[in-house]
């Protein structure tokens, strides 16, 4: 299908920062754009502010001045919605209230060609809702771009229970004509990202209510070991905690109280409190002039250690063999169950099981479990646990022997899954249901979840790395421990997994 041509008028409402950003979007790809809000003068402003943006570009020679000029000529701010009666694409950015939506649509269908593509960019709101009661249901389409647009790759191309399947099509060749990384999804609640994403955050806040660590060494397992750009608690204060938290009960209470989205009693003190993040200067951190951000926790030893085994496999966790023996670390292999020895002590990677149930049912002796990490071979850090009754001379040969490599080691109380390993499978669970239910493909929601949220590798191709065994194996455990079906791993999981199959294989 063809995307729209840039002789098209596009439309935008609403000249917020989202508002302003998409037109800003539009208006550099080509398209003449006029942007209306139904404040005086605030469409005006609104360009104001994207020709300072523009110059901004300038001043540090990423565009030059004809470029900027060109673009700043196809903004027109409109102060009547009468103006927009020849758009080919109208992309309304207003408040996320469904009846005030879906009173502008019915104002727009009337007014707008028959042709005109009615565009919200609502993050979490149903189109097919959105779209119900109009006389032309099927022009009516979800682009959900990201914050800020113009920077933001990601657009979510959401179809409702009506939408025009060629109108998709048109809008997602549209957005890559744009510059944008488009995805295909349908109309359930969170679209993709804000459905995926929930247990990246439900997870830390779980691990810090249980009393696992504090939320600088979540953090720093999140980033240094997890290869996400920040951790659980940091983003959440970027974001808001108001924002976060409405996001997570709107996508519960869309769930029918599905405990896979519970949310957090945690963050609920933080928003009564008013300590909303960054925003009003206080969150899981303090933000205040001066303030020290507190050091996440790092356990050291003064042991030298020459010497390991490894027993068998060691699965994702491979690499490690290689960085110890660049370490100048002697390492002897040989046949076993995926184990790493040295001195004392018996390190293992996580399974999802407890440390000591693990030791008890494997018999195993000064058992030390390792948390996943994105790379073994380049990780700063990992988390660790350890088996009631590890002895301390055991922990610390553990210890040295990362140190050595060049890893920070911080400690985790001994709970089911540690804190990456558990977090990155639910992240793929969440996707395996969402193809499940033809939310999106398995390929786009790797991607959504890259181009949207900076994830460091997509979740079910992480969990193809990782190997789907070892995922349901984690799953279940968790499952086990919890006995909650927010636990509880996706029909398609199993089903590959019973197939021999990965998430990117082609059926």
């Amino acid at each position: 299908m063809p995307a729209l041509p840039t002789t098209s008028l596009v439309a935008v409402i609403g000249a917020g920062a989202m508002g302003a950003g998409i037109a800003q979007v539009a208006a550099q790809a080509g398209h003449p754009v006029r942007l209306y809000d139904n404040r005086p003068g605030a469409a005006a402003q609104a360009v104001d502010g994207i020709d300072r943006q523009l110059g901004r570009l300038v001043e540090k020679g990423k565009l030059d001045a004809e470029a900027r000029a060109a673009i700043v000529a196809r903004l027109e701010p409109v102060e009547a919605i009468e103006a927009l009666a020849d758009a080919r694409l109208v992309i309304e950015a207003i408040v996320e209230n469904l009846d005030v939506k879906r009173g502008l649509l019915r104002q727009l269908e009337a007014l707008c060609g028959a042709d005109c593509i009615l565009a919200s960019n609502t993050s979490s709101l149903s189109i097919t809702r959105l779209a119900a009661g109009l006389d032309h249901p099927g022009r009516v389409i979800g682009m959900h771009f990201f914050n800020p647009a113009p920077l933001m790759a990601l657009v979510e191309i959401v179809s409702g229970l009506a939408t025009d399947p060629a109108l998709a099509d048109d809008l997602y060749e549209t957005a890559k004509a744009w510059g944008k990384q488009p995805v295909h999804t349908r109309s359930t609640p969170g679209f993709i990202v804000n459905r995926v994403a929930r247990p990246f955050y439900a997870e830390s806040l779980r691990l810090l209510q249980e009393g696992a660590a504090d939320c600088a060494t979540l953090d720093a397992l999140m980033r240094d070991a997890g290869g996400f750009r920040m951790g659980a608690f940091e983003l959440t204060d970027l974001i808001g905690h108001d924002v976060n938290y409405a996001v997570t009960r709107s996508v519960f209470e869309a769930y029918y109280g599905d405990f896979r989205f519970q949310p957090s009693l945690i963050q609920q003190e933080l928003v009564d409190a008013g300590r909303l993040g960054r925003k009003s200067g206080r969150g899981f951190y303090d933000y205040a002039e001066g303030a020290q951000r507190p050091d996440a926790v790092a356990l050291a030893s003064d042991l030298r250690v020459d010497s390991c085994v490894i027993e068998g496999d060691l699965g994702v966790a491979e690499p490690l063999v290689a960085r110890l023996q660049a370490a100048g670390i002697a390492v002897t292999r040989r046949d076993g169950a995926g184990l790493l020895r040295v001195g004392d002590a018996v390190l293992a990677l996580s399974d999802g099981r407890l440390a000591s149930q693990r030791a008890r049912e494997d018999g195993l002796v000064n058992l030390v479990l390792l948390d996943l990490a994105l790379d073994y071979g380049k990780a700063g850090r990992l988390g660790i646990a350890w088996a009631a009754g590890t002895s301390a001379v055991a922990r610390d040969q553990a210890v040295a022997l990362l140190q050595h490599a060049g890893i920070t080691v911080s400690p985790l109380a001994d709970i089911p899954g540690l804190a990456v390993l558990r977090t990155v499978a639910m992240l793929a669970n969440e996707g395996a249901d969402a193809v499940l239910q033809g939310v999106g493909s398995a390929g786009d929601i790797d991607l959504a979840m890259r181009a949207g949220v900076n994830y460091p590798k997509g979740p079910l191709a992480w969990a193809d790395a990782i190997g789907l065994p070892a995922v349901l194996r984690t799953l279940d455990n968790l499952q086990a421990a919890y006995g909650e079906a927010r636990y509880r791993p996706s029909l398609l999981l199993r089903r590959h997994v019973a197939e021999g199959r990965t998430f990117h294989d082609q059926p």
